[in-house]
């Protein structure tokens, strides 16, 4: 074999390498060539997003449809302000319920949409009105706590 030939052998096998390394940093990035294709936006108002991150999946029965796209605080009426950019090919009912939802016990935080009946969709750049905020597992166990301390030692 030739040295020309062998060197074109192994900078076929480096460009290779960079393209897989590449291919796996844009995959572990969670960005995909699907994130590039036409999406609109929607606002939800929260009063609390728990560990909700952008760039977090919007999803809705289990199918990725969406990801948040800004998380800002309402200083006026102390809400959080989540923007979604969603898939242009789905559209959703007026009436659609954005809740944040958690992946397993103690998994990531994502936005669940459960549509609704409307025949009205939601155009871009709308308000979902219908909202439900995340649970904090330890707002949970202190309320749980606190019942029970609350029950005293005569009840049973």
């Amino acid at each position: 074999m030739s040295r020309k030939l062998l060197d074109l052998w192994v900078g076929f096998f480096v460009a290779f390498g960079f393209a897989a390394l590449l291919f796996l940093a844009l995959k572990v990035g969670n960005v995909s060539s699907s994130n590039f294709a036409e999406t609109y936006s929607l606002t939800a108002k929260f009063d609390n997003i728990g560990g909700l991150k952008v760039r977090g999946p919007v999803k809705s029965a289990g199918v990725v449809v969406g990801r948040v796209a800004d998380i800002r605080f309402d200083a006026e009426k102390y809400e959080a302000v989540v923007t979604f950019s969603i898939d242009g090919r789905y559209r959703f009912p007026k009436d659609t319920f954005a809740s944040i939802l958690t992946s397993g016990l103690l998994g990531e935080q994502y936005v669940g949409f459960d549509v609704g009946g409307d025949e009205k969709m939601l155009a871009p750049g709308d308000i979902i009105a219908k909202t439900q905020s995340a649970v904090v597992l330890e707002k949970m166990i202190s309320q749980f706590m606190f019942n029970k301390a609350a029950d005293g030692p005569d009840k049973k």
